[in-house]
């Protein structure tokens, strides 16, 4: 009588394992990945455009008393309320968070910067503003110097 080990693939009820991997799965994902970042990588590089709103006054509302008021020239220095602030950005964080410490209700930031102003400025910008404390920031628009005021109604009739 003879016993088997297990070791002979042609043995009673035994399946012999197969050590060999199938690779052909693996290279259908890496071929579908690689399509995908050759398609999705140039657009990348190219970079996002996009065409900002322009904002048409109908309703023009003089600024408050107790709005606060944020500028940017073109070359990027900071004005509050009209005000020249001369330290750049940390400046305007400690007089910004200073403005709204005392608020409580109230934490609105109107933002004005120059139509040639680079975005990257914009953005650091309201980053400081959301460091100090603002919770809600409005864009101000100069009118379109095209559009009169009123001639939207003589279209309509």
């Amino acid at each position: 009588m003879a016993i088997s080990t297990g070791n002979s693939s042609a043995g009673a009820g035994g399946t012999a394992v197969k050590s060999d991997i199938n690779v052909t799965p693996m290279i259908d994902v890496m071929l579908v990945l690689l399509i995908i970042f050759m398609i999705v990588t140039p657009l990348i590089a190219a970079g996002f455009k996009a065409t900002l709103p322009k904002g048409k006054n109908l309703d023009p509302r003089p600024e408050g008393e107790n709005e606060v008021v944020l500028g940017i020239d073109q070359s990027g220095r900071y004005f509050l309320n009209g005000r020249a602030l001369p330290g750049g950005a940390n400046a305007l964080e400690d007089q910004l968070r200073s403005t709204f410490a005392a608020r409580t209700e109230d934490k609105i930031l109107y933002f004005k910067a120059d139509n040639q102003l680079k975005y990257s400025k914009v953005q650091e910008a309201v980053e400081t503003a959301r460091r100090a404390g603002v919770r809600v920031m409005a864009a101000i628009t100069e009118p379109n110097k095209s559009v009169v005021f009123g001639d939207d109604e003589k279209e309509k009739k």
